[in-house]
């Protein structure tokens, strides 16, 4: 058995037998009732485990229940906590002994998110993005690749979840060699585009496939840079993959489309569309969402999600932009299992993507950034005016 898709236990088989169930199943994309009734159920066990464990979340969860979720089907309580409580608690389902990993997200400025992982949870995760890349054919143990990583050079007490997430993504393909964009100093991170520019023209002209993982917005600065110093345009490798995530922090403002983007790619590296895929996570949320052959962030079987208004928090039908609302019970080192997050996103039917799978979707249309004097509510409500 390939060990990324080893067996991993709960920490208590009579509590979260069906949490185990759950998070056993190996097809990503599986559907049908039996799965929702799964799925229910092991929310209730996730309820229980907390809700025994954290006095915030029984205090919580003893409050008037929510009004239902289509989506999530009517069995399926979601008590909701803002991704942001986070940056500022500190609350655990565990003794502090039993903390495995310690993560923090990876925003630009202000206070970062503080979580803890058992590690049930953490591996868990970790065994759904195998399952999620064997099943698009991505773990290729007898196939050394290059790799392009735009992502923090592991350094002393780095504990960002994306510097953690994309070192972990290289155990899929033996390296044969590996370039950090984001360069440790020794007091910090600095982005080496030169460095970058010479790894792609190195790895070019090499004969094994080539993985760039990381940030969308330093592959674009990198390839903006080989534009501006005339170089001509290279055709990495066959079997080449781009797998991108953490979004633009901090570069909002040079963002561009992504069909304009994907296009570029395309132009400067070789790399066909179908081998560039974002992806979609949080350290405070972490089933891993892939976009499928037609780029659509395609919803697990191991989660749900919802769309909540920027109001009032009721939640939204299908194709209407609002707060991303994550759902999974995997998690069982913080009361984290129901979170809305600060992204503006839209869900949609399985139906109206024209892939295999079945799945609900969801878009993401920007990030709503909470300043001193510009609260959540503020920002989403600038960024559904770009929407309408």
């Amino acid at each position: 058995m390939n060990p990324h898709l080893a067996p991993v236990a709960v920490p208590d088989p009579a509590a979260l037998g069906r949490v185990q169930r759950l998070c056993d199943l190996p097809s990503p994309y599986e559907t049908g009732p039996a799965v929702d009734e799964l799925f229910a159920a092991a929310m209730a066990e996730a309820h229980a485990w907390h809700a025994g464990r954290s006095d915030f979340f029984r205090s919580l969860l003893a409050g008037p229940a929510e009004e239902p979720v289509p989506s999530l089907g009517p069995e399926v309580r979601a008590p909701l906590v803002h991704a942001n409580f986070f940056k500022r608690h500190e609350v655990l389902s565990i003794p502090r002994e039993e903390v495995f990993l310690h993560l923090t997200s990876s925003g630009t400025s202000g206070q970062k998110s503080q979580m803890f992982f058992d590690e049930w949870t953490i591996r868990a995760a970790q065994r759904m993005v195998a399952r999620v890349f064997d099943h698009y054919g991505w773990i290729t143990p007898d196939q050394p690749v290059n790799y392009l990583l735009y992502s923090y050079e592991p350094a002393p007490s780095l504990r960002l979840g994306t510097s953690f997430t994309d070192n972990y993504l290289c155990d899929f393909a033996p390296a044969r060699h590996t370039t950090h964009a984001l360069r440790h100093t020794g007091s910090g991170h600095e982005f080496d585009v030169h460095g970058c520019v010479a790894a792609l023209q190195r790895y070019a002209e090499q004969d094994v496939p080539v993985r760039i993982l990381g940030f969308p917005a330093f592959l674009h600065f990198t390839l903006e840079r080989m534009r501006a110093m005339g170089l001509a345009p290279l055709r990495l490798p066959e079997g080449s993959l781009v797998v991108l995530g953490g979004g633009w922090k901090g570069h909002a403002d040079r963002r561009i489309g992504k069909e304009e983007f994907y296009a570029e790619v395309t132009e400067r590296l070789g790399v066909p569309g179908e081998r560039i895929r974002d992806t979609f996570g949080s350290v405070e949320h972490c089933v891993p969402y892939v976009e499928c052959a037609h780029h659509r962030l395609h919803v697990p079987v191991w989660s749900r999600a919802a769309v909540r208004d920027t109001a009032t928090l009721r939640p939204l039908p299908y194709g209407e932009p609002g707060f991303l609302h994550l759902i999974s019970p995997y998690i069982t080192s913080v009361p984290a299992h129901s979170v809305v997050m600060g992204d503006l996103a839209s869900s949609h039917p399985g139906a109206e993507c024209p892939c295999p799978l079945e799945t609900d979707w969801f878009t993401v249309h920007g990030r709503a950034g909470v300043s001193r004097n510009r609260s959540c509510a503020v920002a989403a409500a600038e960024l559904l005016k770009g929407l309408s």
